[in-house]
C-alpha cells in the first residue's frame, strides 16, 4: 500500500487549435498555445516544489506521445472518461486502489497557484473529509478527498464550465455531511482580461521563477496592445 498524499494535475495535451480556446480568440492560436504550455509548467513547478509526489493525467488520453515528449520524465496517466466528471471521479478511484491515502485535484488554469497552497490543502484533509478551492469564474481550481471520504457522486449531474459549478458541489459536499476546508479563491486565466490581470498583479512582486510571467514580460506589448 503507498501509506501516503498524492496530487493529480489535470493537464490538456498542447495542441495548437485544441486549448485555451476563449484566450485564443483575443491572441491567437500560437500565443495561446505557448501561454498554455507555460500556465502547466508553472503548476507542476508549483507540485514539483511542495515535496509531495504528483501525476500528470493528461487528456485526451491518446496523447502519450505528445506528453511523454513535452515532460520527460514526469510520471503521467490519461484522463479515461466521458466527460470532466467522470475523468476527475476515475481517476480518484483509481489513485485510492493503488493505496493513497489523500488526493488533491488540481487543474492547470491558476498559474500563480503556489506551493503553500498545495501545502495547506493536502494537511487540511488530515482533519477534514474534503477541500476544495474555489475560482473566480464559479467553478473550482482543486478538489481533494481522503480515502476513507470519497464521494463520487459530486462529480455527478453537474454542469461543468458554468459559473454555478462551485456552489452545486458545495450543495452536495455539505448535503453528504461532509467536514469541507476551504482554500484560498484564486483566478484562472481564460480571456484576455484574465491574462492582463494576471499580469498586473504579478509584474512586481511575482514569482520569479514564473514561465507565465518570463513569457509574458518578453510578450506583453504584443499581447496587450
Amino acid at each position: 500500500m503507498t501509506d501516503k498524499p498524492i496530487v493529480l494535475l489535470f493537464i490538456k495535451a498542447p495542441i495548437k487549435g485544441r486549448v485555451k480556446s476563449r484566450l485564443a480568440a483575443a491572441v491567437g492560436d500560437e500565443a495561446a498555445l505557448e501561454l498554455y504550455k507555460n500556465f502547466a509548467l508553472d503548476v507542476i513547478g508549483a507540485s514539483c516544489a511542495s515535496g509531495y509526489p504528483f501525476r500528470i493525467c493528461f487528456y485526451p488520453p491518446d496523447a502519450e506521445e505528445v506528453i511523454a515528449t513535452w515532460l520527460v520524465g514526469h510520471p503521467s496517466a490519461p484522463q479515461v472518461g466521458s466527460d470532466l466528471g467522470e475523468r476527475m471521479e476515475l481517476a480518484l478511484k483509481k489513485i485510492f486502489s493503488e493505496g493513497f491515502t489523500s488526493a488533491l485535484l488540481v487543474g492547470s488554469d491558476i498559474p500563480d497557484i503556489s506551493p503553500a497552497v498545495l501545502h495547506e490543502a493536502l494537511e487540511a484533509l488530515k482533519k477534514s473529509d474534503a477541500v476544495i478551492g474555489p475560482s473566480a469564474d464559479g467553478g473550482y481550481y482543486l478538489i481533494g478527498f481522503n480515502r476513507s471520504s470519497f464521494l463520487p457522486r459530486v462529480f455527478r449531474g453537474i454542469s461543468w464550465s458554468t459559473e454555478t459549478v462551485f456552489r452545486d458541489t458545495m450543495d452536495i459536499l455539505q448535503g453528504s455531511s461532509l467536514r469541507v476546508h476551504l482554500v484560498s479563491r484564486m483566478k484562472d486565466v481564460d480571456t484576455l482580461a484574465d491574462l492582463k490581470a494576471f499580469f498586473e498583479r504579478n509584474r512586481i512582486s511575482g514569482p520569479d521563477e514564473s514561465r507565465t510571467m518570463a513569457y509574458l514580460m518578453k510578450n506583453a506589448d504584443r499581447l496587450f496592445h
